[in-house]
Protein backbone atom coordinates (compact mmCIF):
# COMPACT_ATOMS: atom_id res chain seq x y z
CA UNK A 1 0.00 0.00 0.00
CA UNK A 2 2.89 2.39 0.72
CA UNK A 3 4.15 2.15 -2.86
CA UNK A 4 0.68 3.13 -4.09
CA UNK A 5 0.73 6.16 -1.78
CA UNK A 6 4.17 7.12 -3.13
CA UNK A 7 2.85 6.78 -6.68
CA UNK A 8 -0.15 8.98 -5.82
CA UNK A 9 2.17 11.61 -4.34
CA UNK A 10 4.47 11.52 -7.36
CA UNK A 11 1.50 11.81 -9.73
CA UNK A 12 0.06 14.77 -7.82
CA UNK A 13 3.40 16.56 -7.80
CA UNK A 14 4.04 15.94 -11.49
CA UNK A 15 0.53 17.00 -12.52
CA UNK A 16 0.79 20.17 -10.43
CA UNK A 17 4.17 21.05 -11.95
CA UNK A 18 2.87 20.34 -15.46
CA UNK A 19 -0.22 22.50 -14.92
CA UNK A 20 1.94 25.36 -13.63
CA UNK A 21 4.33 25.03 -16.57
CA UNK A 22 1.50 25.02 -19.10
CA UNK A 23 0.07 28.18 -17.57
CA UNK A 24 3.27 29.94 -18.66
CA UNK A 25 2.10 29.46 -22.25
CA UNK A 26 -0.49 32.21 -21.88
CA UNK A 27 -2.03 34.26 -24.67
CA UNK A 28 -0.28 37.52 -25.55
CA UNK A 29 -3.28 39.52 -24.32
CA UNK A 30 -2.38 38.65 -20.72
CA UNK A 31 -5.46 36.59 -19.90
CA UNK A 32 -4.89 35.10 -16.44
CA UNK A 33 -4.84 31.43 -15.59
CA UNK A 34 -8.17 31.84 -13.80
CA UNK A 35 -9.54 33.58 -16.87
CA UNK A 36 -8.43 30.73 -19.12
CA UNK A 37 -10.10 28.27 -16.76
CA UNK A 38 -13.38 30.22 -17.01
CA UNK A 39 -13.11 30.31 -20.82
CA UNK A 40 -12.51 26.56 -20.84
CA UNK A 41 -15.53 25.88 -18.63
CA UNK A 42 -17.76 28.04 -20.81
CA UNK A 43 -16.49 26.24 -23.90
CA UNK A 44 -17.20 22.82 -22.38
CA UNK A 45 -20.51 23.59 -20.67
CA UNK A 46 -22.01 26.51 -22.58
CA UNK A 47 -23.83 29.41 -20.88
CA UNK A 48 -23.38 29.49 -17.11
CA UNK A 49 -24.14 31.85 -14.25
CA UNK A 50 -21.39 33.21 -12.00
CA UNK A 51 -22.65 30.87 -9.27
CA UNK A 52 -22.40 27.86 -11.59
CA UNK A 53 -18.87 28.84 -12.62
CA UNK A 54 -17.89 29.29 -8.98
CA UNK A 55 -19.35 25.91 -8.05
CA UNK A 56 -17.46 24.23 -10.89
CA UNK A 57 -14.22 25.79 -9.62
CA UNK A 58 -15.13 25.31 -5.95
CA UNK A 59 -14.72 29.00 -5.13
CA UNK A 60 -17.06 31.71 -3.89
CA UNK A 61 -18.85 33.68 -6.65
CA UNK A 62 -17.25 36.88 -5.32
CA UNK A 63 -13.84 35.36 -6.14
CA UNK A 64 -14.71 35.49 -9.82
CA UNK A 65 -15.86 39.12 -9.91
CA UNK A 66 -12.52 40.55 -11.09
CA UNK A 67 -11.83 37.63 -13.42
CA UNK A 68 -15.21 38.03 -15.12
CA UNK A 69 -14.83 41.81 -15.33
CA UNK A 70 -11.44 41.43 -17.04
CA UNK A 71 -12.78 38.85 -19.49
CA UNK A 72 -15.80 41.05 -20.24
CA UNK A 73 -13.60 44.12 -20.76
CA UNK A 74 -11.49 42.20 -23.30
CA UNK A 75 -14.60 40.99 -25.11
CA UNK A 76 -13.88 37.34 -24.31
CA UNK A 77 -17.24 36.74 -22.62
CA UNK A 78 -20.68 38.28 -22.90
CA UNK A 79 -23.23 38.62 -20.15
CA UNK A 80 -26.98 38.68 -20.54
CA UNK A 81 -30.03 38.56 -18.31
CA UNK A 82 -31.67 35.19 -17.92
CA UNK A 83 -34.95 35.23 -19.87
CA UNK A 84 -36.78 33.32 -17.10
CA UNK A 85 -35.29 35.13 -14.10
CA UNK A 86 -34.20 38.70 -14.85
CA UNK A 87 -32.19 38.81 -11.60
CA UNK A 88 -29.84 36.14 -12.94
CA UNK A 89 -27.10 36.87 -15.42
CA UNK A 90 -25.76 34.24 -17.79
CA UNK A 91 -22.21 34.29 -19.08
CA UNK A 92 -21.21 33.02 -22.48
CA UNK A 93 -17.99 32.59 -24.43
CA UNK A 94 -17.63 35.00 -27.36
CA UNK A 95 -15.97 34.15 -30.67
CA UNK A 96 -12.96 36.18 -29.56
CA UNK A 97 -12.87 34.28 -26.25
CA UNK A 98 -12.91 30.99 -28.12
CA UNK A 99 -10.00 32.14 -30.29
CA UNK A 100 -7.97 33.11 -27.20
CA UNK A 101 -8.70 29.72 -25.65
CA UNK A 102 -7.77 27.86 -28.85
CA UNK A 103 -4.50 29.81 -29.08
CA UNK A 104 -3.64 29.02 -25.46
CA UNK A 105 -4.30 25.32 -26.01
CA UNK A 106 -2.22 25.38 -29.20
CA UNK A 107 0.72 27.08 -27.47
CA UNK A 108 0.54 24.66 -24.55
CA UNK A 109 0.33 21.64 -26.85
CA UNK A 110 3.24 22.95 -28.95
CA UNK A 111 5.44 23.30 -25.87
CA UNK A 112 4.47 19.86 -24.60
CA UNK A 113 4.99 18.23 -28.01
CA UNK A 114 8.46 19.75 -28.31
CA UNK A 115 9.45 18.70 -24.79
CA UNK A 116 8.18 15.16 -25.32
CA UNK A 117 9.84 14.62 -28.70
CA UNK A 118 13.16 16.10 -27.56
CA UNK A 119 13.38 14.35 -24.19
CA UNK A 120 11.55 11.01 -24.43
CA UNK A 121 12.27 7.78 -26.28
CA UNK A 122 9.56 6.08 -28.37
CA UNK A 123 9.01 3.60 -25.53
CA UNK A 124 8.66 6.42 -22.98
CA UNK A 125 6.22 8.21 -25.29
CA UNK A 126 4.07 5.06 -25.41
CA UNK A 127 4.18 4.72 -21.62
CA UNK A 128 3.14 8.37 -21.32
CA UNK A 129 0.24 7.80 -23.75
CA UNK A 130 -0.96 4.89 -21.62
CA UNK A 131 -0.52 6.94 -18.43
CA UNK A 132 -2.55 9.81 -19.91
CA UNK A 133 -5.39 7.39 -20.63
CA UNK A 134 -5.23 6.05 -17.07
CA UNK A 135 -5.30 9.58 -15.64
CA UNK A 136 -8.40 10.35 -17.73
CA UNK A 137 -9.95 7.14 -16.40
CA UNK A 138 -9.24 8.20 -12.81
CA UNK A 139 -10.75 11.63 -13.41
CA UNK A 140 -13.89 10.17 -14.94
CA UNK A 141 -14.27 7.62 -12.15
CA UNK A 142 -14.37 4.67 -14.54
CA UNK A 143 -13.23 1.23 -13.37
CA UNK A 144 -10.47 -0.41 -15.41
Amino acid sequence: MEHIRQTATALRRASTRLALRLRVERPADGTSGAGLTVLGLLHLRGKLTASELAAAERVQPQSLTRVLAALDEKGLISRSRDSRDRRRQTIELTDRGLQVLIEHVRQSDDWLLQAMTEQLSPTELEVLRLAANLIEQLLEGRPS
